[in-house]
C-alpha cells in the first residue's frame, strides 16, 4: 500500500518560497502581472495540495505549478496580444537568446502554439538550463522520455522554422 502523505502546508510554502515563485513568474511574463500570477499559482497549489505525491520536493512541485501558470497565461491570446502591444517582448527572453526581434517574435509565437508538455519541457531545458535527468526527476518520468520529447520539440521547431529559412530577401542594391 503506498504511503499516504499529509497534505502540504501551503501557508508555510507561501511564507518560505513566494519570492522564488515571483522571480520565476517575473522572468517568464514580466512584472505587470507578477502579483496576480503568484496568487494564481498558490491558489492552484492550494487546490491541488492533496495531489502532491512526494516524488519531488514540495519546492520543485511549486516551481512546476508556477511554470504551468505562466505558460497558460502566455497562451491567453487576448492577454498576450495586449501585453505585446503595450510592452513588447516578454521578460523571459534571455540575453543569450536570439538577438533579432524577428527571431524572438518567432520563438514567442512558437512557444505559445506548442503542446503544454513540450512547452514545459522546453522551458525547463532551454530557459532554465536543467538537464534531462533533472527534468525527468521533476516530472516523474524517465530521462529517456525527456530525451524523446526534446527531440520532438526540435523536430517541431525545425518544421515550423522551415518557411522562414526559405524566404529570400534580395539585397537593396
Amino acid at each position: 500500500m503506498p504511503e499516504v502523505l499529509p497534505p502540504l502546508d501551503i501557508e508555510a510554502l507561501y511564507r518560505d518560497h513566494h519570492r522564488m515563485v515571483r522571480r520565476r513568474i517575473r522572468r517568464m511574463v514580466g512584472e505587470e502581472h507578477a502579483d496576480e500570477l503568484v496568487q494564481q499559482a498558490f491558489a492552484q497549489a492550494l487546490a491541488r495540495r492533496e495531489s502532491y505525491r512526494g516524488e519531488a520536493s514540495p519546492v520543485a512541485w511549486l516551481y512546476q505549478i508556477a511554470t504551468r501558470t505562466c505558460l497558460h497565461h502566455l497562451r491567453d491570446d487576448r492577454r498576450r496580444a495586449a501585453l505585446l502591444a503595450t510592452h513588447g517582448p516578454p521578460a523571459w527572453c534571455r540575453p543569450d537568446s536570439p538577438s533579432t526581434a524577428e527571431a524572438r517574435a518567432f520563438l514567442r509565437e512558437l512557444w505559445a502554439r506548442l503542446p503544454d508538455e513540450l512547452a514545459e519541457i522546453g522551458t525547463y531545458h532551454y530557459l532554465d538550463g536543467l538537464t534531462q535527468v533533472e527534468i525527468a526527476e521533476l516530472l516523474g518520468c524517465s530521462r529517456r522520455t525527456i530525451g524523446h520529447r526534446l527531440e520532438a520539440l526540435r523536430v517541431r521547431v525545425r518544421k515550423d522554422a522551415e518557411p522562414i529559412g526559405k524566404l529570400h530577401v534580395s539585397p537593396p542594391y
